[in-house]
């Protein structure tokens, strides 16, 4: 008789391969800032935006370039749990994930609410039912299994792309060179400030590595993979923004909310409409079944480790899907439609436990290096050490000066992942520590080669 609730990592079925992994970097990260952003970081930098989204884009490749290293030595599934668990204590392990399951689920409250603001530009929808369709669309998709999950995320990325492309190359004939003089309008002032609103354009994408245990050959797909997405974000963002503000100007960027669904409508009259709906129906869908995705991997490892009920760390022997813990995201979304519907408070909300999770893998690198020297031995990406020190330690300090920044913006959020995080420490003590396993006190060099 089949056992249909397996439960060790090795049960996974590795069916996600290098289209899937690109598909979930882009998918995770191009999503709703770029239908936002564009037009209050013009407010602040002008022309230059383009150079602070460079700027924004450097923090982002030394996170994305130390999870590649990660990712390449010690591939497994909810990994962004599992390494700080692993390598730096228990503790770290389940704190870091305890705030990003608040984090994941204010991210898809977000994306799902701004989807259906976007869709009701054409057609008028009541917003929590449809939102609360829409996470029931992915829910079905994720009971399925992984390569369906992967698929419905590659055929979005090249619809994503596709539509991307139709804008801008509708619009270069519209735009004006005059749009882009001055192009330090604001002076460098301007162009610093801008920076730390243009980070949100680049979270999520090193998410191909929560699948670690479901990819093929991740020691090689891994860190090609999340290259190929860095390289394609940047180009993507930098095209689109800079043929917006070519064909906006200032005028136009200092008068609109929706620059995307504006310059369209210039270079493409009312089909311009339609194109930006059906992009942002794409390019948010993708970033939602994404994200679901990542939200239930690390719900997963948690469960699989002992550190949250054992229902959310068992897999369907058929799908190899951890359904307990898709069933619990969804949960987690239905619940979210209770949350404030404010994106000031749920874009921060995102945003520090994500930084939070980039400064312990970031940690957790130096650890690899330093304890269990073997791993680093079988990574496929494997720079030297003193220029993982190097890149870990700039993760570091940067990530810290992003929470710093964010706490500037509202500290609302702040005050409610700190409630958030109280109720952790008490679950910890009363559920996790009483139940704490053996294996979690075993030398790193043996509970690190699953």
């Amino acid at each position: 008789m089949t056992d249909n609730t397996q439960t060790g990592e090795h049960q996974l079925k590795r069916e996600v391969g290098l289209f899937g992994v690109v598909a979930l970097g882009l998918g995770t990260a191009i999503g709703v800032s770029i239908f936002s952003i564009i037009a209050p970081t013009f407010a602040l930098a002008g022309p230059a935006m383009l150079v602070s989204m460079a700027c924004a884009a450097v923090p982002m490749i030394v996170f994305a370039w130390v999870y590649a290293f990660m990712g390449s030595a010690v591939p497994v599934t909810g990994a962004s749990f599992e390494w700080p668990r692993r390598y730096i204590s228990p503790f770290a392990g389940f704190f870091i994930s305890w705030l990003r399951i608040a984090g994941s689920t204010a991210a898809l409250i977000v994306l799902t609410m701004v989807l259906v603001s976007y869709l009701g530009s054409v057609v008028t929808l009541p917003m929590a039912p449809t939102m609360f369709v829409i996470f029931l669309l992915v829910f079905v998709i994720n009971m399925i299994g992984i390569s369906a999950a992967s698929l419905s995320q590659t055929l979005l990325l090249f619809g994503l792309i596709g539509a991307c492309a139709v804008y801008s190359i509708a619009g270069v004939p519209a735009i004006e060179p005059a749009n882009f003089q001055p192009f330090f309008s604001h002076g460098v002032v301007g162009v610093f400030a801008a920076v730390p609103l243009m980070i949100s354009l680049f979270l999520g994408i090193e998410s191909a590595v929560e699948v670690g245990g479901e990819i093929k050959k991740p020691q090689r797909t891994i860190p090609l993979g999340i290259t190929l997405s860095v390289v394609l974000t940047c180009i993507i963002y930098f095209i689109v923004a800079a043929v917006t503000m070519g064909v906006l100007g200032n005028e136009g960027l200092a008068n609109t909310e929706a620059p995307l669904l504006d310059g369209a409508k210039v270079s493409l009259g009312e089909l311009g409409v339609w194109l930006i709906v059906i992009t942002a129906f794409i390019s948010i869908g993708s970033s939602i079944n994404a994200t679901f995705i990542i939200l239930t991997r690390f719900l997963y490892a948690m469960g699989h480790a002992g550190m949250l009920p054992g229902y959310l760390g068992r897999i369907h022997g058929k799908s190899g899907v951890p359904r307990g813990a898709v069933i619990t995201a969804f949960c987690l979304c239905c619940l979210g439609l209770f949350m404030p519907q404010n994106l000031i408070f749920l874009f921060l909300a995102v945003n520090i436990p994500t930084v939070l999770k980039y400064t312990a893998i970031c940690l957790s690198s130096l650890r690899v290096i330093t304890v269990t020297p073997e791993l680093y031995e079988r990574a496929h990406f494997k720079p030297s050490q003193g220029m993982i020190r190097i890149m870990a330690w700039l993760g570091i300090v940067m990530g810290l000066i992003i929470i710093v920044l964010g706490m500037t913006a509202d500290w609302r959020p702040f005050a409610a992942l700190i409630i958030w995080a109280v109720c952790g420490l008490v679950f910890y003590n009363f559920y996790v520590r009483p139940r704490a396993r053996s294996d979690w006190e075993t030398p790193i060099s043996q509970n690190s080669t699953e």
